[in-house]
């Protein structure tokens, strides 16, 4: 896994914090102390498995005895009803790991099966897929690492990785041209500019300025495919907005670069795994 450590185990215990309080009101009253019990995690349904080693984590916080034998790992493809991880460890602390670690493990599952699909989905074209910053506050890491698991490809991290004019900068600033020149009046030579676009007059504007990515935002497809013709390699360009399952394939075959979808992360359908208990 490439997330670093430190950010994982501050994004667990905040979890944990959130959850837990000072004491478990049922497994500390109900479980004695020393009890141990062997658990598993369950698949039920097919998809990619994304977040095992976070989840398991959580339990390894709270339990640094925990006995744990992962049959998967991040990236590979499951199927209802495979046994993913076996592990086994005090009774009251895998209860109290069990909520939080599978709300993470069944959340990035859920963005990597997703981004997969849609991957499958334009298999063939030009296109990559890739994730926006549409992402829940704290999570954006774990995020955007569950979408390059899924076989996407991250847009920037954050508004410092390049700049990106969007209809509103443009329209606050007075138009594609002089808001690019001022943009490179002042920035470094390692940023590069990305300019959102509304039709193929803003096109030709932004591939004239010379600008590195050009967005498509919420164009048909008739009108991106003469947007590949007219700027003809000059920049990237990136589809975005409207994009669905059942269109991304016909959005693919406009010959754009890059189609970039906010549903990856900001509304996905959790994927889902189950704990086992052991008898």
């Amino acid at each position: 896994m490439t997330i670093l450590p430190f950010y994982v185990d501050d994004i667990i215990k905040t979890a944990l914090t959130e959850d837990i309080n000072y004491i478990d009101s049922t497994a500390d009253l109900l479980i004695p102390e020393d009890s141990v019990s062997s658990a598993y995690f369950m698949a039920k349904a097919d998809g990619v498995l994304c977040g095992l080693e976070v989840a398991l984590r959580v339990f390894t916080i709270l339990d640094p005895e925990m006995k744990i034998e992962c049959h998967f790992k991040d990236g590979d493809k499951v199927k209802n009803g495979d046994i993913i991880a076996d592990f086994t460890g005090h009774t009251r602390l895998m209860l109290k790991a069990e909520r939080t670690s599978l709300n993470l493990l069944q959340h990035m599952s859920g963005i990597a099966t997703y981004t997969n699909k849609c991957v499958q989905l334009v298999k063939g074209t030009n296109a990559s897929i890739a994730d926006t910053r549409k992402t829940l506050p704290g999570l954006r890491p774990l995020q955007k690492y569950a979408v390059t698991v899924g076989g996407g490809r991250n847009h920037r991290y954050n508004l410092t990785d390049a700049a990106m004019l969007k209809d509103n900068h443009i329209d606050a600033y007075g138009g594609i041209t002089p808001a690019v020149n001022a943009l490179r009046n002042k920035a470094g030579h390692m940023l590069q500019i990305e300019v959102e676009t509304r039709n193929l007059d803003e096109v030709q504007e932004a591939v004239d300025c010379g600008v590195n990515v050009i967005m498509l935002d919420n164009m048909d497809c008739p009108t991106m495919a003469q947007a590949v013709k007219l700027v003809n390699g000059r920049a990237k360009l990136e589809a975005s907005g409207n994009v669905t399952m059942e269109n991304i394939r016909e959005v693919a075959e406009t010959g754009v670069d890059i189609i970039s979808l906010g549903a990856l992360t900001h509304s996905v359908k959790a994927f889902d795994i189950s704990m086992k208990w052991k008898k």
